[in-house]
């Protein structure tokens, strides 16, 4: 069975099982209709089956008559600033983000450098209908340029940001453990770290393009990575996923500081600068709802998905933003998730904080998040009648059915919903101790089960 997944999230697979060059032809032509004219940025993550992907989708665009403007390897945030920077009619990201070697994917932008809203996709699958037609004559085809700038004007877009005071932060040292699992943040977050002043430590920052482990940066899969920052004793551990629009820390006592935790502090941080709206998604900790609450700010929560939680961020005009996975949205800079962005502002907390990361995350609203997931691709799960019949089952509580169902409960909640990124079935459940959120998806997965 093919792997080959559509969403808002863009088209992702297997290479050689799903994603394959006459599959990624017709998305490229399709965007290229999309955008009609004018330049495509494009830039992918580290993996070794990116330099094939790119240059399909290049030629493709090329033939076109579109002009493709080429970052190489780079951060997913960085192709969105630079489409908005140089003012491109759209941008391709190759990158399967969190997703083992196998996987690559065409993530799509539009001219403001943002993943592509629902109705803009919707418009991409009726011109696929028509995709490999309308080639242009040898001498329309559009041009190809290299563009090696995008990451240093990334680095200094983000040391220059307001708020953060990288002179101070450079007189603190901080001393940094960084893993980049060789992907793309190899290219910029040790660099960028050293301008920020810091003493840095890399670990899987190889050139190699190879996972020397599964990429999603959840504690699980980072035990070597924890080890090693208790070990060197450094003040914290910087983990980026392959693409770097995740930020994942954990503290200097070589513990988690947790993933969600990210986005919080993130959130504390700005919002003790500059009031205003809160946007996250459905599956963010509700810490955010308590540090609104502090700050007198209003929190909104969008479906998962970053295109979802931009396109609510804009709606009303938050200050900050993102998602729990690990991704800060500060749209001072612009509007995507943006490890570089969480590491300068956390950098900054740490250092107004004034002591130890662990106590920065203790000072944080406490609450236990617990994520499972079951494996639907080869198991004939029907979604929709799970769905429903976890709505009868809890109808006397508050329901919420935009991504799925997320049921709240006076102290805690459960969110069930199908991956954009993975075909698996999300059970997300947080509350006031890990006892409760384990009955919690004991509870989703009993039902399940049943059915």
């Amino acid at each position: 069975m093919s792997t080959l997944m559509v969403s808002i999230s863009g088209i992702r697979g297997i290479i050689g099982d799903g994603l394959d060059p006459n599959v990624l032809v017709k998305y490229a032509s399709a965007f290229a209709d999309f955008v009609k004219k004018g330049k495509v940025i494009i830039g992918r993550d580290a993996r070794i089956t990116g330099e094939m992907v790119s240059s399909i989708v290049a030629s493709t665009l090329l033939a076109k008559g579109i002009d493709v403007i080429d970052l190489g390897i780079c951060p997913t945030p960085t192709v969105q600033l630079t489409v908005h920077k140089l003012k491109a009619q759209g941008g391709i990201v190759i990158s399967a983000s969190h997703n083992p070697n196998e996987w690559n994917a065409l993530k799509l932008l539009n001219k403001t450098g943002q993943f592509m809203t629902k109705e803009e996709n919707e418009k991409i699958k009726k011109l696929l209908l028509a995709a490999n037609k309308n080639y242009r004559p040898w001498n329309k085809i559009g041009k190809k340029t290299d563009y090696s700038e995008a990451i240093n004007e990334h680095i200094n877009s983000v040391l220059n940001l307001k708020y953060i005071q990288k002179a101070k932060i450079r007189r603190r040292k901080f001393k940094v453990l960084v893993d980049c699992v060789n992907g793309a943040g190899v290219y910029v977050i040790p660099d960028l770290l050293r301008k920020f002043g810091c003493d840095v430590i890399e670990m899987n920052c190889e050139k190699s393009g190879i996972f020397p482990r599964l990429p999603e940066p959840i504690p699980q899969n980072l035990k070597k990575t924890m080890l090693a920052v208790n070990e060197n004793k450094v003040d914290l551990g910087i983990v980026v996923d392959p693409d770097v629009d995740r930020l994942v820390l954990i503290t200097e006592e070589g513990k988690p500081f947790g993933e969600e935790n990210t986005i919080a502090q993130a959130v504390k941080f700005v919002l003790s600068k500059q009031k205003g709206n809160v946007v996250v998604n459905l599956s963010t900790t509700r810490a955010i709802d308590d540090i609104a609450e502090q700050y007198g700010v209003k929190l909104f929560r969008s479906a998962v998905g970053e295109a979802n939680v931009v396109q609510k961020m804009k709606q009303v005009k938050a200050v900050i933003g993102g998602e729990g996975s690990g991704g800060v949205i500060y749209p001072t800079l612009h509007y995507g998730r943006d490890a570089l962005v969480g590491i300068a502002i956390t950098l900054q907390h740490l250092l107004e904080f004034g002591g130890k990361l662990h106590k920065l995350k203790n000072s944080l609203p406490q609450y236990f998040i617990l994520k499972e997931k079951i494996d639907i691709s080869k198991n004939k799960v029907n979604v929709d009648k799970i769905i429903k019949s976890l709505v009868e089952k809890y109808k006397n509580e508050k329901i919420n059915t935009e991504d799925g169902l997320r049921i709240d409960f006076q102290k805690s909640w459960v969110h069930i919903r199908k991956s954009n990124t993975e075909p698996i079935l999300r059970i997300i459940a947080e509350a006031n101790t890990k006892k409760e959120a384990r009955k919690l998806i004991y509870n989703v997965q009993f039902t399940i089960k049943d059915l």
